[in-house]
């Protein structure tokens, strides 16, 4: 199989085509069409109720999609378990901050890298020198990541006792540990201070560097524009612009769909 059919057509490594549901009487996502390209971060944007998440989840298969097909690189992955979806590098947080209580937050960070370990149970349990060389790998990487976002002072505390905003940078970084190729991010910066946007666009933009795409849906417009190279906007689940960030700040229908929003709220 050629280099270019396995990138997809002109880089594209994840392609959604006329992706559709209903909830009820309800549309949710009506024939959604988009791609991301390798090394770039793509921002799915919209008003409240636009349908950004349930992209997500029809993405990552948490629901089937009505009609439409999602493609990662060469394979159709509609229908596939969340699991199955992860092996292939296509890794995704929520909007919720999601820890593992009982846990710190280094071994918290740790267990993202579970998925790669190639020691098996057996070895693990018997303390091999492979799995003690795993295990020292994995803690020095951990380790690092949490120096990225100024979190490794609490390495050693338990993860639910951080603020919402440091679990926030937790579970983006314990993604990260699982080396995705694709990273899709959740509303990574609700609930974050300025300072922790900042660390966070910094994160983003280091991540990329290091090779990984990412998506984000993310209601923050200046991370957005701050960091996000290609920005596709929803509306009432439609795409109604896609460009870059300031080309989409431009386009009459993104303003529209914004200010009317807070005209009706405000009404």
């Amino acid at each position: 199989m050629s280099k270019q059919l396995m990138q997809g057509r002109d880089g594209d490594m994840l392609t959604v085509t006329g992706l559709s549901k209903k909830f009820g009487g309800l549309k949710a996502t009506d024939g959604v069409n988009f791609s991301v390209k390798e090394n770039s971060i793509t921002a799915l944007i919209g008003p409240n109720g636009a349908g950004k998440t349930t992209v997500f989840n029809l993405i990552t298969n948490i629901f089937p999609p009505d009609e439409g097909t999602v493609a990662f690189f060469d394979k159709e992955i509609v229908g596939w378990s969340s699991m199955a979806i992860a092996n292939l590098g296509l890794i995704r947080t929520f909007q919720s901050a999601r820890v593992f209580p009982g846990l710190t937050v280094l071994e918290n960070v740790m267990v993202g890298r579970h998925r790669l370990i190639k020691s098996g149970g057996l070895g693990q349990m018997l303390w091999t020198s492979g799995s003690r060389r795993e295990e020292a790998t994995t803690r020095a990487q951990a380790l690092a990541m949490l120096k990225i976002v100024g979190l490794d002072r609490f390495k050693d505390a338990h993860a639910v006792d951080l603020p919402m905003g440091a679990q926030k940078l937790l579970e983006v970084i314990r993604a990260v540990m699982s080396n995705p190729r694709l990273l899709c991010l959740d509303e990574p910066a609700a609930g974050l201070n300025d300072t922790e946007t900042e660390e966070l666009a910094a994160l983003l933009r280091a991540i990329r560097a290091a090779g990984i795409s990412i998506l984000v849906v993310e209601h923050n417009m200046s991370l957005v524009m701050n960091v996000a190279d290609h920005v596709v906007v929803l509306d009432a689940g439609k795409v109604i612009a896609a460009g870059s960030a300031a080309e989409v700040q431009r386009n009459p229908q993104v303003i529209e769909a914004y200010l009317g929003r807070e005209q009706d709220a405000a009404a």
